[in-house]
């Protein structure tokens, strides 16, 4: 950042009085630039022993599959961005149990907020951002063509945790590989 999105004068990039780490400041208006984490919010739409996963259309990861997930927006709360979502991706329409899964991926500023959802019928197909969407059975996954660590690793979840009988908020934060 160069310039105040207030203002329009150049910015410093300095520790405000009071706090611990640094942020663009405006000296003229006084505006500080709060930098915040990005929040993903999904669903694992299931319906009986299967689950939804969508063939991205789009970049990042085009062509790999994936869970219904994007960025959450303003004005709405966490489990509207996931059910918006699911339809966004999947034209597919859920009905949410619990938050399932949140994940801290600090080293890209991202927080995920998976929940799972029955869906409630079988009228899906593709939205804008994806190519494909099918339902699969564990044995079905495409696991060496998933696109992001983090789905694969919720559906894991998801199978295992349907086995037991029992679904538990899974959390966790994931590391720079270096």
């Amino acid at each position: 950042m160069k310039f105040c999105s207030h203002c329009g004068h150049t910015v410093a990039f300095e520790i405000p009085m009071g706090d611990d780490r640094p942020r663009h400041l405006c000296h003229d208006c006084g505006a500080i630039h709060y930098v915040n984490p990005r929040v993903i919010v999904g669903v694992v739409p299931y319906l009986g022993d299967q689950i939804l996963l969508c063939k991205r259309a789009i970049e990042p990861r085009l062509g790999l599959w994936t869970l219904p997930a994007g960025f959450m927006e303003n004005g709405e709360s966490s489990e509207e961005g996931a059910l918006r979502e699911c339809w966004e991706e999947a034209l597919a329409r859920v009905r949410t149990d619990d938050l399932y899964c949140v994940y801290d991926i600090p080293h890209i500023n991202q927080v995920y907020l998976i929940y799972r959802g029955e869906l409630t019928d079988t009228d899906f197909g593709p939205g804008p951002e994806s190519l494909e969407v099918e339902l699969f059975h564990e044995d079905e996954i495409p696991w060496d063509d998933m696109a992001f660590p983090i789905m694969t690793e919720t559906i894991q979840h998801y199978f295992a945790d349907r086995k037991e009988g029992i679904f538990k908020l899974h959390r966790g934060v994931i590391e720079r590989k270096l």
